[in-house]
């Protein structure tokens, strides 16, 4: 699995689903236990690819899985 997949796995699996849910780069990286600039490569690659969805809340940028993100990982399951 590609490593981009797998870290939208967990982005989905850490309940980061909608942009009321949505979290910051050192909140990802925390729960994904990754550095976070690794995090924030793979989350702009997501972002290009449009499995990751960016929300701009009081001047600071959070992340979510986009509808197309769901979708993705949901179809890794069937």
């Amino acid at each position: 699995m590609p490593e981009e997949i797998y870290f939208l796995c967990m982005l989905h699996n850490i309940g980061a689903v909608s942009s009321e849910k949505s979290m910051t780069l050192e909140e990802v990286a925390r729960w994904t236990a990754l550095e976070p600039e690794k995090a924030r490569t793979t989350i702009y690659k997501l972002v290009e690819a449009n499995y990751v969805g960016v929300v701009i809340s009081g001047g600071i940028q959070r992340y979510h899985v986009t509808v197309d993100g769901i979708r993705k990982v949901l179809s890794m399951y069937s």
